[in-house]
């Protein structure tokens, strides 16, 4: 984590402050993989659960159960990509559950920025577009353009095959072009 994430008070800072070591007089350390997790995947974990939920306070909790699961299954790492993926798996997974829970319970969604990197100003259209865009394809354009990982790495982290991967991005794409040009009067 390079700095990207400026954490606001709250259960995000909080977490990371016990995971760091500040904790109160008396109280165990956590596991010292789960700082060193939160500190390299922390914000890519966080960046893909904003990209799905579209809100800040339930990305964070998404960051939380994802380390709460790596701290209950301290599943063994072939290296550092193979624990990065694993984290970025579950807490898709975890906002497709809680996506799923709001679709059968509606409520009333607030809209709060991507924490990380800011978004440069000739591209802000384009991230708002795809953030309006449905989960399944957010998701995966997410994977691809922001974080930069190829449709084999998004298959094997989503558990997906290749091709509906490509599928995905293809669709997405084109959802995002239709959007794009009605919305914004975007030619391309």
């Amino acid at each position: 984590m390079e700095g990207i994430l400026r954490p606001r008070p709250g259960l995000l800072a909080r977490l990371r402050a016990l995971l760091a070591g500040g904790l109160e007089e008396g109280e165990a350390p956590l596991i010292p993989d789960a700082a060193r997790a939160l500190r390299r995947h922390g914000d890519a974990v966080l960046r893909l659960a904003c990209s799905y939920l579209h809100q800040r306070p339930e990305a964070e909790d998404v960051l939380q159960d994802t380390l709460l699961q790596y701290l209950q299954k301290a599943p063994p790492f072939s290296g550092e990509e193979h624990e990065r993926a694993w984290l970025l798996r579950v807490a898709a997974n975890l906002c497709k559950s809680r996506l799923s829970y709001w679709k059968r319970h509606p409520q009333e969604e607030l809209s709060d920025l991507l924490p990380g990197r800011a978004p440069e100003p000739e591209l802000s259209a384009v991230w708002d577009a795809v953030g309006a865009l449905p989960a399944r394809y957010r998701g995966v354009i997410h994977l691809y353009y922001y974080e930069g990982y190829t449709t084999v790495e998004i298959a094997r982290i989503l558990g997906a095959r290749e091709s509906t991967v490509r599928s995905l991005l293809a669709r997405g794409r084109e959802k995002l072009r239709a959007v794009l040009k009605e919305g914004y009067d975007f030619e391309g």
